[in-house]
């Protein structure tokens, strides 16, 4: 019998996919992993759909090449804009005992959890808000529930420039929230819906009463991703277990390892790639 010797792919935009990937990684520390950061061409959230789907299909495609099994879109845009297209039309073709999964489908399965007024809100990238995955989602779930949006544009700049601590960010959260709870009166539950947005979570702590809960995905990305492989018997037993993780950028090694440190808590070291 041959030796699993297929890894994890986490494919994101930047580097938000890293808080994703650091609570997958403590869920599930035995497999191998492999990060991929479209860094050169990030940021995602303002690119048009087909820009996006193109995207984030050649990284699919890399990180298949690079023998991952399994690829994860821990990025809320592509996932909003590209997952769907890319189950449905590439992989049967592409790769069809390969598979890929996003980040939104398990948060919008447990938010009916949380509430209790049946109002959510949910911040994300404008190509999320405008995607209305997330509506469209919690929908299918919860049809009970009223959902309000806030498309926070400057949240994810702000992160990968190392400004989420300054007084900068304050104005541009402190904005981006009023507007949002007064979309929602009775919002008790907001989920970030992008993966960039927990590194700003004591700031948002700032700005909304307490007593509404944060959604932050990593957690349940990670707790959704265990169900699956134990689902997915085929799947997981072609998964390594090396308790690796490697990192790639299409950017700035030097520059990735830098900022990639913030997210990850540790130093770590990443190779450029082209694809």
């Amino acid at each position: 019998m041959s030796t699993p010797s297929k890894k994890i792919g986490v494919f994101d935009s930047g580097y938000g996919g890293l808080t994703v990937l650091k609570e997958i990684v403590k869920q599930l520390p035995q497999y191998d992993y492999l990060y991929l950061g479209d860094n050169v061409r990030a940021p995602y959230g303002t690119r048009s759909f087909e820009t996006v789907y193109e995207y984030t299909l050649e990284c699919v495609k890399k990180l298949f090449e690079l023998d991952c099994e399994l690829v994860l879109l821990a990025c809320n845009t592509a996932s909003a804009k590209a997952l769907r297209t890319i189950q449905q039309k590439d992989l049967p073709t592409l790769a069809p005992n390969k598979r890929v999964l996003g980040v939104i489908r398990p948060t919008t399965e447990i938010v009916g959890n949380y509430t209790k007024t049946n109002v959510v809100g949910v911040l994300g990238t404008s190509g999320t808000i405008s995607s209305n995955s997330y509506p469209i989602e919690i929908e299918k779930f919860y049809p009970q529930l009223t959902v309000v949006q806030e498309a926070c544009p400057m949240w994810v700049p702000l992160v990968e420039n190392n400004e989420f601590e300054s007084e900068g960010a304050d104005y541009f959260i402190q904005k981006n929230l009023t507007s949002l709870l007064s979309k929602g009166k009775n919002i008790d539950t907001i989920i970030l819906g992008c993966t960039h947005y927990p590194l700003l979570i004591n700031k948002i702590k700032k700005y909304i009463p307490d007593g509404i809960k944060l959604i932050s995905q990593g957690e349940i990305v990670a707790t959704s991703l265990i169900d699956y492989l134990n689902r997915h018997s085929e799947i997981e037993q072609q998964l390594s277990k090396g308790k690796s993780i490697q990192y790639l950028t299409t950017d700035s090694s030097e520059n990735f390892d830098k900022a990639a440190s913030i997210f990850v808590g540790e130093k770590i070291h990443s190779k450029h790639i082209d694809l």
